[in-house]
């Protein structure tokens, strides 16, 4: 047990001082130290694909969010509708709506840098079956295995069917109060007889925002987790609260991952780190490093 324990200390320290480095430092010392971290390999092992919701790069173009994600050594992204492709072609957004040859740009943007574009969201999916399955034809073709959506209540006979159809999974996302999902409640409530290809996209910091603890929101939504926006925040409630990085705020990053773990959750969990707009880098580079410190607790043989 001691050593265990001293494998834990030695885990989040190390991963706190390398932050520390990357956050206090300046110019190339930043960039470095966040590129020193090399994906979540522990992770990886207890099934948890960690990457980026782009949205983290929205000052940016989608090429950068990419090459960013890279350079953490993470290889998973979730890209989302309206990012524009690149400097060189501001105009074309990454969304449903590419063209063919836009699409095989996208992927070869993809493929050089190793990254996995998995998930695909906040999207637009009604009851119109005819508007939906364009987009489950455009994720079909992109590879993508998951779209994260807020459909009304009644699309989901034909979102149900769709799901079912492509072999792609729909995971409901909370934007904060008065949104339509934002009590998890709600979200068991739509799931309710539904298959298994339909459930949460679980937005930790949302919850925190609509005064909702996410561990008690995870806890709930146990069979029903598709996916994770994974924040860490201040403080509850939507004033003067921001993103930090994992394991310094109130969310209680770890006790949720311990639970997850527990529930036997397999999936793709995203980063989207909405504060320190310029220069976000380096924090989540700390998040990473500390997703995969305590995912190393989980692989230790005792």
């Amino acid at each position: 047990m001691k050593n265990i324990m001293d494998r834990r200390h030695f885990l989040k320290s190390s991963a706190a001082l390398t932050a520390g480095f990357a956050l206090t430092g300046g110019g190339s010392s930043r960039l470095w130290a966040a590129q020193a971290f090399n994906g979540a390999p522990h992770a990886e092992q207890i099934g948890w694909k960690l990457g980026i919701q782009a949205y983290s790069f929205n000052r940016f173009t989608f090429t950068e969010a990419v090459a960013k994600t890279a350079s953490l050594g993470l290889r998973y992204l979730e890209f989302y509708p309206g990012q524009s492709l690149s400097k060189e072609k501001p105009k074309v957004k990454t969304d449903d709506s590419m063209t063919a040859e836009v699409r095989k740009e996208v992927k070869k943007i993809l493929a050089d840098a190793g990254v996995n574009a998995i998930s695909y969201g906040v999207c637009k999916l009604t009851k119109d079956e005819e508007q939906s399955r364009k987009v489950f034809e455009f994720a079909k073709d992109m590879g993508i295995e998951i779209l994260v959506a807020e459909p009304p209540k009644d699309a989901f006979d034909t979102l149900d069917k769709l799901c079912q159809e492509y072999k792609i999974k729909l995971a409901l996302h909370n934007h904060p109060s008065p949104s339509i999902y934002w009590n998890y409640k709600t979200v068991l409530e739509v799931c309710k007889g539904r298959s298994e290809w339909i459930g949460a996209c679980a937005d930790t910091g949302h919850w925190m925002r609509s005064g909702i603890s996410p561990l008690e929101a995870v806890k709930a939504l146990e069979g029903r987790i598709v996916s994770f926006h994974l924040k860490d925040r201040n403080k509850y409630g939507k004033q003067g609260s921001t993103d930090v990085p994992w394991g310094t705020g109130k969310a209680d990053i770890e006790g949720i991952l311990r639970e997850v773990k527990r529930q036997g959750f397999k999936g793709f969990f995203a980063s989207e780190y909405e504060t320190n707009w310029l220069n976000s880098l380096p924090d989540i580079g700390h998040c990473a490093g500390y997703f995969d410190g305590i995912a190393a607790e989980f692989t230790i043989k005792k």
